[in-house]
């Protein structure tokens, strides 16, 4: 009777080992939507105008990145910034 019990204890811990790692195979070729990529699109603070994160002019001011459409609009911000 122990066997049997001790049996179907071993086959439910596998059953969930063997889902888990079917998950986490299924799931290893997704690309992570939360993370940030180059066709992230990302507001220009100015204009107010939605580029795509790799294209967009990248300003660090005070160690905060500000993303762009143009270096105009960038001058702009730093302008309004300084005044």
């Amino acid at each position: 009777m122990y066997r049997i019990i001790f049996i179907v204890g071993l086959l439910v811990v596998l059953y969930f080992l063997v889902r888990r790692a079917l998950r986490e195979f299924k799931n290893r070729g997704e690309p992570d939507l939360l993370a940030p990529g180059k066709n992230h699109m990302v507001q220009d603070p100015v204009c107010k105008v939605f580029v795509p994160r790799g294209t967009a002019i990248t300003e660090d001011i005070e160690g905060q990145t500000y993303y762009f459409c143009s270096q105009s609009c960038a001058t702009k911000f730093q302008e309004k910034l300084a005044g």
